[in-house]
């Protein structure tokens, strides 16, 4: 049986982890094409790329690993079974499920390390990733300048070429307009041509021009009366631009510390103990305010009524505060102050419905995280017992059909989680059930699967099934009446 076991594992984690690192290469790629505009053109070092794609790798594991994990399934007992292996272990004794045993430990194994995964390397390298690219997407372009088009990416300088060389480096009509004073277009620079060239320490990139002049309108205390003007004429003339606004600054990682996405089970916790009662605290303030405004409005001393139609029985006491019962003035001071109470009581009312429904969907998103910390190890769980089993039922190795069904099952997974999980954070859906729903949609139908395959159950057989529906229709079936003979 060690022999057996061995050669089954063998069997199965080549194809684990080339399907795994095929998945993960995927996302990363996904990752790729969607900021390229943030990636290209910005004279990124190697180092930052590499670094941010690396981060990215390893927010890839929840989506890769259970996806891996159902392919090389799917392959390694397709494979089994197209071969006959399966064949001669049943021949010899070996039931299905011994034969799944081994990589059902390796499947336990797997989800264990998945759950401190999720718990402690996704929340850090989410935490770099989103800093990191915050950072390549704040990060200027590379300095290169376009012909007829006017540059503004040097601070406080704009400049515009008529036209540039084949080699890059000439340039011909050249204006430089020099902001550095915050005046205004106070100082400009004109010149017919002269080219481009880095410094040693490639920090500043030094303009040398030929032929132009310097124009400076001189900003006196009466410039506006009298308007000043300066020309001097140049031969030749160097003007070094500094080049540190195109260093990427690094962040710091502080700013997204409280997301919830970059927490751990702990932090979430107590994060979420935190809200909680800060949402109370909101709540009861919110009542209690409310009631202490409503007993203010009673104590108001209202205005006296007419002395005209004071009476002494009953129905007056009911109907003095009535309307009717005030001078004009005296009517229109209070409907002003009924009108002005009533706005005020329903726009306190619309504010905290804002609040606390802000308030609601971050504690929702912070439930949602918890519970994902243990989701990626059941679908861990899960999807063994949707690929061994099914993998032995159809047969098949190679690409083929198992890339097929196994991306199936994991849209439908994938789905569910998604649309339960935003359900669940916006209040429509319980917060269990829209976060577990997917596991337990999948989980009976991998239990389905195993008794199949267990039993040597003709899933996929037509004849079977055939027979199946002749059997279900015959006992349905009305009987037929005998009518006795004459």
């Amino acid at each position: 049986m060690k022999k057996l076991y061995r050669y089954i594992t063998k069997s199965f984690l080549g194809t684990f982890v080339l399907t795994f690192f095929i998945v993960v290469f995927i996302w990363v790629m996904q990752f790729v094409w969607l900021y390229v505009d943030d990636l290209v053109g910005k004279g990124l070092e190697f180092k930052i790329i590499a670094e941010l794609l690396f981060y990215t790798s390893i927010t890839a594991i929840p989506m890769s690993l259970p996806l891996a994990l159902l392919l090389a399934l799917l392959m390694c007992f397709g494979n089994l079974g197209e071969h006959y292996e399966l064949v001669a272990m049943k021949a010899s004794g070996i039931s299905m499920w011994r034969s799944m045993r081994p990589l059902l430990y390796f499947s336990l194994m797997l989800s264990v390390m998945a759950f401190f995964i999720s718990n402690s390397l996704i929340p850090i390298a989410t935490l770099k990733w989103r800093t990191l690219l915050t950072d390549v997407q704040r990060q200027k372009l590379a300095f290169n300048i376009k012909e007829g088009v006017f540059y503004k990416d040097i601070e406080n300088y704009v400049i515009y070429v008529d036209k540039k060389g084949k080699d890059g480096s000439h340039i011909y009509g050249v204006k430089i307009y020099d902001h550095t004073d915050h005046t205004g277009n106070t100082k400009i620079i004109s010149a017919d041509s002269g080219y481009m060239t880095m410094s040693p320490n490639q920090r500043n990139i030094i303009f040398t021009l030929y032929n132009g002049f310097n124009y400076t309108d001189i900003t006196t205390d009466n410039y506006k009366d009298t308007r000043p003007f300066e020309r001097m004429s140049f031969k030749q003339e160097q003007i070094k631009f500094s080049l540190a606004s195109f260093d990427m600054t690094r962040s710091s990682e502080d700013m997204y510390k409280s997301y919830q996405q970059m927490m751990n089970i702990r932090q979430l916790s107590q994060s979420l103990d935190s809200l909680e009662r800060r949402f109370d605290n909101k709540q009861e303030n919110f009542t209690q305010g409310f009631e202490r405004r409503w007993a203010n409005y009673n104590s108001l001393s209202l205005p006296e009524p007419r002395t005209d139609t004071m009476m002494t029985n009953t129905s007056h006491l009911l109907r003095w505060p009535l309307l009717d019962n005030y001078e004009g003035e005296q009517r229109t001071a209070l409907v002003n102050m009924a009108m002005s109470t009533a706005q005020n009581a329903k726009d306190n009312v619309a504010f905290n419905k804002v609040d606390l429904g802000s308030q609601t969907e971050n504690i929702n998103k912070h439930r949602k995280e918890w519970h994902k910390k243990f989701t990626l190890s059941i679908a861990c769980i899960i999807f063994f017992f949707i690929g061994a089993p099914l993998g032995s039922i159809i047969r098949k190795g190679g690409l083929g059909l198992p890339v097929v069904i196994s991306v199936v099952f994991f849209i439908i997974y994938h789905l569910i989680s998604t649309i339960c999980e935003r359900m669940a954070v916006f209040g429509d859906l319980n917060m269990f059930l829209g976060v577990w729903l997917s596991s337990l949609v999948l989980m009976p139908v991998g239990l389905f699967f195993t008794f199949k395959a267990t039993t040597d159950a003709a899933l996929f057989d037509g004849d079977s099934w055939k027979k199946f529906f002749q059997r279900l229709f015959k006992r349905h079936k009305a009987p037929e009446l005998s009518v006795p003979e004459p």
